[in-house]
Order: structure tokens, then sequence, then C-alpha cells
């Protein structure tokens, strides 16, 4: 029997432990490559998670990157940028993350056939500086952030020296070959575990709602995000407001939503298996994403394909990759971004015209089955091979 390949993903953002609350995309493309490839995650450490585990047939090492460990709040919960936004000071752990993965791929690269480095920064970069072949994928505010001085010259060398690069949207894909106009990325998005979602997994009265319609939310509590402009628009709305997620927005939009009566719910951030029974248990699923002030966008949220795969009818905005997933009024409802009457029209249309909504559900359906990770890991394999 031929021996399989040895593959190596980095990564910044990973599930801490069995059950997190934290995105777990990495994980589902990394255990759905084991067929092809012997697979080994490096991710930086968390307080609280172990140095090295097994987690659904993939090998997960943890690095430490700061001498007091439990100090290492850079990367969780969340992500690194919004991590830095929360608490200034965590910028002086950037460099102490550099240099720690850069040690450890250095001791762990010859071990390897070939590397998957999911984001620009910091993975992308470090790998850089080696000759192990490697892959490169863009995610979102990797790509359209930071771009000036060092950091847009070490993204360039970056995406210059790999074997091949992926983005997550076309939206992405453009804004890499801004940087880089020579290079052609693949189009590859993150995707979604259909086999885990849908309405069998709908529980009557979840949010105590009684006769009430239920409006959700679910994601990074951040600016990007736009949360504040669903608030707002559900104002004039007799239905429930469901936020899942956690960030460092939160408090700001507690504080914003008390005006609206007990119309807003906030549940904080949610296991996996939690979140699939809140899916199902909604009405409507909302993304009113923003282009932040420092230009971040969003890559393609799977957030948005977990809602479709649990037969949630789904209004977005048309910001970022969202639009190569989303067609207006065909598999969802689409609205310009802060545009809260958009959102507000788009909700009750949804809300009470059951014809209008079976179509939208069974068209997203349709749609989210070809974003199914079995076939988004197939498309990684024929690259990495």
């Amino acid at each position: 029997m031929k021996q399989k390949k040895k593959l190596l993903v980095t990564a910044s953002t990973f599930p801490r432990w069995e059950g997190d609350t934290e995105p777990r995309f990495i994980l589902d493309l990394a255990a759905h490559m084991t067929d092809q490839f012997q697979v080994t995650v490096l991710v930086p450490a968390a307080p609280g998670a172990k140095s090295r585990e097994i987690l659904e047939g993939v090998e997960v090492i943890r690095y430490h990157y700061f001498p007091i460990h439990k100090w290492e709040t850079l990367c969780y919960p969340g992500a690194i940028v919004p991590r830095i936004k929360e608490k200034k000071i965590r910028i002086l752990l950037v460099p102490f993350l550099f240099l720690s993965l850069y040690l450890h791929l250095f001791k762990l690269l010859p071990q390897f056939d070939i590397v998957h480095a999911h984001w620009l920064i910091p993975q992308g970069i470090v790998q850089s500086f080696f000759k192990k072949p490697y892959i490169v994928t863009g995610h979102g505010g990797d790509v359209t952030s930071l771009n000036r001085g060092i950091f847009k010259k070490l993204k360039i060398r970056c995406l210059k020296k790999a074997k091949q690069v992926t983005t997550v949207s076309e939206y992405l894909k453009c804004k890499v070959q801004e940087l880089v106009p020579q290079i052609y990325p693949d189009v590859i998005s993150m995707g979604v575990d259909i086999s885990k979602f849908g309405k069998q997994y709908c529980v009557s009265n979840y949010f105590e709602q009684e006769d009430k319609k239920v409006v959700l939310f679910v994601g990074r509590l951040a600016e990007k995000k736009g949360v504040v402009y669903l608030i707002e628009a559900m104002k004039d709305i007799d239905a429930l407001l469901v936020i899942v997620g956690d960030g460092p927005l939160r408090e700001t939009l507690k504080n914003y939503a008390m005006k609206m009566r007990n119309k807003v719910l906030f549940l904080g951030a949610k296991t996996h298996a939690e979140l699939r029974t809140i899916y199902a248990s909604a009405d409507v699923f909302v993304a009113p994403s923003i282009t932040a002030k420092d230009g971040d966008q969003e890559g393609l949220p799977t957030a948005i394909m977990e809602a479709m795969a649990s037969g949630l009818p789904v209004v977005a905005s048309q910001s970022g990759g969202i639009t190569e997933i989303i067609h207006n009024k065909q598999n969802g409802v689409l609205c310009e971004e802060k545009n809260c009457d958009q959102i507000s029209d788009a909700i009750r249309k949804l809300l009470r015209n059951e014809n209008f909504r079976t179509q939208i559900i069974e068209n997203s359906y349709k749609t989210v089955k070809q974003y199914d990770y079995g076939n988004i890991a197939s498309r990684y394999n024929s690259l990495l091979h």
C-alpha cells in the first residue's frame, strides 16, 4: 500500500479543545483530507488547551509563543486583529508569535512533504522563509488590510514564493492580484459539513419565543459584521432577534439593544453541537456585513453556509465575497451595506410570504451542497499532490 504524503497545515484559528466555540473550518477541512494525506495541524497555544492531541484523525500540535503561558491571549477567542483592537498591548505579542512559529517550523518541516498555510499573516509570511513547497490561502482581512510598508512587502514575498495561492472568494482573488498581478489564485471557499445541519435538529420554542418568529445572527461581534445595522433594522419588526457570538463589540451592542425592550437576545458563543439546534430552530438568518474602517471585509462567512444547510432563508449584505454564494431573490436576499430599511423589508418578506420563503430555502440548499467539505477537500487534494 502506497504511503500517504505528510501534510502540515498551519493556522491561527482552530478549536482549542473538543466542543470548543471557536470556528472549526480548518479542522473540518483537515479531517476530510486524511484519506489522502497524513495530516498534522500546527496552531498557537491557548490557556487550557493541550499541547498535543488527535482530533478527528488529525494530529494537532499547539506551540507556545510567550514564556508566561497565561499571557498567550493573542489568538483566542476570536482572531488576531480583533484581539489587538480589543486590547492594544497585545500587539507586543506579535513578534513572539512570528519568532516561535519560525522556530517550530524550522524543527518540524523536515518531516513533511508539503505545507498548507492558512492566512497570509502570520502563517504565509513565516512559511516563505523556508524552501519547503507550500500553498497559501487568503481568508479575508489578511488580504484586504495591512497593505502598507513592511507588511505589504512581506505579503508580496509570501505570494510570489508559494507553489499555489488560493482565496475563499473571487473578491479576495482580485485583491491578491492588486498586490501581485502575475499571480492567478484558485478560488476555493471554506465549506460546510451538510450532514451535521438540518431542520431535523429543530427544537420547538427553543428561545422561549412563544409564537414570535426568530431572526438569527451568528458570528464575531466585530465591526465588519455590521450587527448594529441589524439591531436598528429590527426596531419595527414583531420578532425576536437572537445574536450568537462574542467579540469586542458585545457590550456596545448590548447597550444599543436596550432600547428594543426584550426584542434582542444575546446568547454569547456556542458550541457547534448547540449551533445546529440554534440554526434549525430559527426562521431567518441575517448577515449584515460591512466594510470596516481599515478596509477589512468578509471572505465567505461559513455561518451563511451553515444557515443554508439548516434550511434557513438568508438575508445578507453585498459585501466582500458574500455575493458569490447569495444571488438576490434566487437563493437569498441581498441588501446594500448599512441599509437598515432594505434589511427590514427583506426580513418581513421572508417572514410573511411563504411561497417566496420556500423557493429561497429550496434554491439555497441546492447551492450549499456544492460547498460540502467532501467537494472542497477534493479540490485541495488536487493542488497539494
